[in-house]
């Protein structure tokens, strides 16, 4: 499980993989995982 942080509005989820928009502002590609680039998984990110 990672981190993501909203490059937006600073809003994190925690989950496998990154997601495709911010759950607080709507922000689409704005996720990025803390820490590292990349979620590790086979998704697209």
């Amino acid at each position: 499980m990672a981190t993501f942080k909203c490059k937006s509005c600073g809003e994190t989820k925690d989950g496998r993989c990154k997601p495709k928009e911010c759950p607080k502002c709507g922000e689409t590609g704005s996720m990025e995982k803390e820490g590292s680039s990349g979620c590790g998984c086979k998704c697209s990110s």
